[in-house]
This record gives structure tokens, sequence and C-alpha cells, in this order.
């Protein structure tokens, strides 16, 4: 053999070599069911303060940890179940990071799997009470658009946020949804979101307790406010700044109408929605997951405006961290009770599911 003849078939065999341990890695691959995605926990996984992640962890079980040091917390994984959760990390950043870190961990496939980003929320009075579990049809990016302080706005403004492409509140038409700019609303399977609603809400009963009843009985006026925790869908506003007050409230109702065209209802406030879903596009369009796969459940853990008699600046100073929100344990117990149907459903029923996605019809 020549010295040609030799070197090329030596850069032959180093260039099939990353090509056949590709393959190997594919065989290899961990397949997964269901992810359940949540954002933060208190302290340990077991045993304590719960946050997010502790029922899932204790109740469906996962028992396994596996180690994930190229995102924020180890994750964990129940073998039999085939279901893979995470704690991303709270805010917007860590959230993308770590979804988009997990989808490409070469320990796992997830080529057929359901993502459920399952967490606590701000809920509207006007629409529902605080530990209702709601599942969104749409999510709404509330950081992205111009903004002038609301002490500096002309006088015939109702807010200080501007769309981008635009130059007032609102400003018709409506633009893209998706631009240069970024991406202000997404919509996710509407097919599957009602699946999920029709089987959480015929399968479970939200437990109600005293604190949620004197609670509510504090939102005279809002008669939605006042009803016991349910089921039931709407959308969510996800933003990095943790807003709270009526006029920021109305701006968050009158934001996912324009978003939406008027399809979406605002229910829900909370920070990683939209980097969770603008992660999964970007993951979609390489086949990475599925989009249609993606599912995202809100419990609601404290109003987004405080009750009659109450100031912002109040409300806020009583839930300066998680475990000061009013309904924070009630609402982490009505989203891992609609949750947990939802993955159970999938994981146990895998034959069918796993090639094809669940649809309802309302």
């Amino acid at each position: 053999m020549s010295s040609k003849t030799a070197m090329l078939a030596l850069c032959a065999a180093l260039a099939s070599a990353p090509l056949a341990r590709a393959e190997e890695f594919k065989h290899e691959r961990i397949p997964i069911r269901v992810i359940v995605v949540t954002a933060f926990e208190i302290g340990n996984d077991t045993g304590d303060t719960p946050g997010e992640f502790q029922n899932w962890v204790e109740q469906l079980p996962l028992p396994e940890v596996m180690p994930f040091p190229q995102g924020y917390h180890s994750l964990r994984y129940n073998p039999d179940k085939q279901v893979l959760g995470i704690v991303a990390g709270e805010g917007p950043a860590r959230m993308a990071s770590s979804i988009t870190a997990l989808a490409n961990d070469r320990r796992f496939d997830v080529s057929h799997a359901y993502w459920l980003l399952a967490g606590i929320a701000g809920i509207d009075p006007n629409v529902a009470s605080v530990a209702s579990a709601v599942w969104a049809p749409q999510v709404v990016d509330g950081d992205l658009g111009y903004e002038i302080d609301a002490r500096e706005i002309p006088s015939d403004w109702t807010t200080g946020y501007v769309p981008f492409g635009r130059t007032s509140p609102y400003q018709p038409p409506t633009p893209p949804v998706a631009t240069d700019s970024g991406t202000n609303a997404f919509t996710l399977n509407a097919g599957l979101v009602e699946w999920a609603y029709q089987l959480s809400s015929s399968s479970v009963q939200l437990a109600d307790d005293e604190n949620l009843q004197q609670l509510r009985a504090r939102y005279t006026g809002f008669p939605n406010a006042q009803r016991p925790p349910a089921i039931q869908k709407g959308a969510v506003l996800a933003a990095g700044t943790f807003w709270i007050g009526a006029l920021l409230n109305t701006w968050a109702e009158n934001w996912v109408d324009y978003w939406t065209s008027g399809q979406g209802v605002f229910t829900t406030t909370a920070e990683e929605d939209a980097a969770y879903m603008q992660a999964l596009t970007f993951l979609s369009q390489v086949q990475t997951v599925d989009l249609q796969r993606v599912m995202v459940l809100r419990g609601g853990s404290d109003y987004s405006v405080p009750p009659p008699g109450q100031t912002a600046a109040q409300l806020l100073a009583s839930e300066v961290d998680a475990t000061g929100f009013s309904g924070f344990v009630e609402s982490l117990n009505s989203t891992y009770a609609a949750g947990s149907v939802v993955v159970n459903e999938l994981s146990g029923n895998w034959r069918w599911y796993r090639d094809h996605v669940p649809s309802a019809q309302p």
C-alpha cells in the first residue's frame, strides 16, 4: 500500500469513527416517555419544605438521582415509568439553557418524549381562584416590547408597554408573533391541551382547606376568585420581572388578548414559560423534540391582585419568597394532582402514546 493510499484509509477511518460512535450512543440511550420540568426546589428533593419538584420525587416517584453538571440541579428518574424530572432553575435564562442542555444530553432518547412544565404561578382573580390548576393553550411573552415609565407616558395611554414595531399600546394591526426581535406568543397543541384538561378534570377533585377559604373570602367583588380551586384552561403570561397589582394585571389581560388576537384569556403569570417554549421550538426544528407533545400546567400559588383594602406594595411585602405565597403548598398539591394523572396515563399506556399523540375536542 502506498503512503498516499494508507493516509486516505486512515482519514476515512477517523471520519467514520464519530458516526459509528453516534450510532452506538443512539442504541445505548435511555428512552424517555415523559419529562417533568420544574423551576425550583427548596433544600433537599425529599423530606423537608417542598418546592415544585418534591411531590414528583416522593409521590410519582422519581427515585434515581442522575448527575446533570451542564445544568442547575441533579435529574431524577423512574426507570419503570421511564419518566425523567428536571429542576431547570428559576427565570428565563436558566430555563432555556437547561432545556437545551437536557434535550442534547446523549444519555437520553427524547425523540418521542412528552414535556410537561409543572409549576406554581400568580393567578388572575378575575378568572380563577388560588390553588386552581391551569392548562395553558397559549404562552405569551411579557418581556418583549418597548417600555416608557408610567410617570412619563401620554395622558391617554393606559400603560407604558408598547409592542415592538408599534408606537402606542395595543396599536393595530398586531405584528407577527415571531420576528427578528423574538417570539411574543406560542400556541400549544390544542388537541393535546384539551385531552390533558379533560382527563385531569374528570379524574381529580382538587383539595380545599380553611386557609384557601379564608383567603377567598377576602376577595369580595371577584366572584371567580371566591370559587373553590378547580382544573381549567387559560393562557399564561411569562415575564422575568415579578410584577403585581391591579394596573399591571389589566396590562397582562390586554397584552395576552392583543398577542393572541382575542383567542387567549390571561389566567396565570409566571417567569419561565416563554423561554421553555422557545427552546423547545428551536429543538423541534432539528427534530430533537416533538413540539406537538409539549404541555404547560400552572398552579395558582397567589393572586396577582391584592384583595380590597390591601395595596400592591403590602401584598408584595407578604410574599417576598415562595413560601410566603398565600396558597403555596396547596398550589403544589394541585399541580401534582392534575399533572400526575396525565403523566401516569402517558407512561402506563406507552405502547399507544409512543406513536399517537392524544387529542380531544372541547
